[in-house]
This record gives structure tokens, C-alpha cells and sequence, in this order.
């Protein structure tokens, strides 16, 4: 059960590594090409990458049969969280104080990729964990 758990771990960090390479390509093709303020490019990358990731996490990490959109409203109700005060949040370091913008990506990523593990395995697959067949 232990190396069950760890395996699954293991692979959430590895799509999600996956979904940040999602997410910093896009983010940096549209600061970079579009000129645009922070919180758009971050907010389009996020959700870019928030699919990937639900997609690859359902299906490989949780194997959940679980309806898929009550999965997706669980996640969208994390995000719904999530997403206002990492924009707000990265917004002010970034446009207001002037942090590096990819440095308030990766921290904004680093929070994302450790609440959302725990909130997809305690929350949205809890009970439907290894149940695809």
C-alpha cells in the first residue's frame, strides 16, 4: 500500500512537471510575443495547463472512474480558490513590488502543484481511487 501511494506521488509530480512545461511556454510565449500585463498570460497559461494536468492525473495517477464532471466542478471549486488569490497575489509581486515575473510563475506553481495534489487526493478522487478499470 505504502509503494502504491509513493508510485502515485511519483507520477503526479511528473504530469505536473508536464502541465508546468504547459504552463511557462504559454505564459512565456504570450508575455514575451504579446507584451501583455501579468495577470492574463498567467491566467490563460493556468487554465491551459489545469486540463492537461486534470486529464493525465484522472486517468493515470488516480486511474479514477469517478463521473467526470463532478471530478472536473471539485477542481473548478479549487480553482476557484486558487486562481483569484494566485492572479491577485502574483499581480501585486510582479506589476506592483516588481518581482521577475517567471519567478512569481514558479513560486505561483510550487503552491499549485502541493494543494492541488492534496485536494485531488483527499477531495475530488478520494473515493474513487483505482477504480478504472
Amino acid at each position: 500500500m505504502k509503494n502504491k501511494e509513493l508510485m502515485r506521488t511519483v507520477k503526479f509530480t511528473l504530469f505536473s512537471i508536464s502541465a508546468g512545461i504547459v504552463q511557462i511556454l504559454a505564459f512565456t510565449l504570450m508575455n514575451e510575443l504579446l507584451d501583455l500585463p501579468y495577470w492574463p498570460c498567467y491566467l490563460t497559461a493556468l487554465i491551459l495547463s489545469v486540463l492537461w494536468n486534470f486529464t493525465l492525473n484522472r486517468n493515470y495517477t488516480f486511474k479514477s472512474a469517478s463521473n467526470v464532471p463532478v471530478a472536473m466542478l471539485k477542481v473548478l471549486g479549487y480553482y476557484a480558490v486558487f486562481t483569484p488569490l494566485s492572479t491577485l497575489l502574483g499581480s501585486y509581486l510582479a506589476d506592483t513590488l516588481m518581482w521577475n515575473e517567471y519567478l512569481v510563475t514558479a513560486l505561483n506553481m510550487i503552491l499549485n502543484f502541493t494543494t492541488e495534489y492534496l485536494f485531488d487526493r483527499f477531495v475530488v478522487f478520494r473515493d474513487s481511487i483505482d477504480t478504472k478499470a
